[in-house]
């Protein structure tokens, strides 16, 4: 592992947070793992891309961690969305406390059992908890209950079901289950 650096994108990264989506969303994995599919992250502008990237790269409210190898390539990310106690989430629910929300998971396959992601989490979760005022007391994910490998790592990374269930947008069968990690 001591070849990648995991680190906080930078505003002007915007092509290389747009091509690391897009590889992500190609992932036969993606449609259980990702609320967007190819189609619509292409049709972005490069006016939104620009826009995330700036937006994950400083201040409180999200920051995109990236592994990035010696040749420069982004081989996998995490980005973490901090949501604030009062307001509401994606899925309409209100949030009770701040907290930190992992989306965006992702490592390439080639990448994938080296412990990449392990290094991802650790970086996302070390800033989460950073955070002051109000301070971060707990994270969660959600995980669509038919993509078991991602449930497994987040449960053997300490995650555990909250017992929260929501319907996945756009397939009301389908569930995703939420995991919670609570500061140590």
């Amino acid at each position: 592992m001591n070849h990648y650096v995991i680190r906080p994108v930078r505003a002007e990264e915007w092509q290389k947070v747009k091509e690391l989506r897009l590889a992500a969303l190609h992932d036969p994995i993606a449609p259980l793992a990702f609320l967007e599919t190819v189609d619509q992250a292409e049709a972005r502008t490069d006016a939104f891309w620009q826009d995330r990237a700036a937006g994950a790269s400083h201040g409180r409210h999200a920051r995109q961690f990236v592994a990035e190898a010696p040749d420069g390539q982004w081989v996998g990310s995490v980005t973490v969305l901090i949501e604030e106690g009062g307001t509401t989430d994606y899925f309409d629910h209100a949030i009770a406390q701040t907290q930190g929300h992992l989306v965006g998971v992702f490592v390439r396959a080639e990448q994938r059992g080296t412990g990449l992601i392990e290094e991802l989490f650790a970086a996302s979760l070390d800033w989460a908890w950073s955070l002051e005022e109000p301070a971060v007391e707990r994270v969660r994910l959600f995980v669509h209950e038919d993509n078991a490998r991602a449930g497994s790592f987040y449960r053997r990374y300490g995650f555990r079901a909250s017992g929260h269930v929501v319907p996945v947008p756009g397939d009301p069968s389908a569930k995703e289950l939420e995991y919670v990690l609570t500061r140590p």
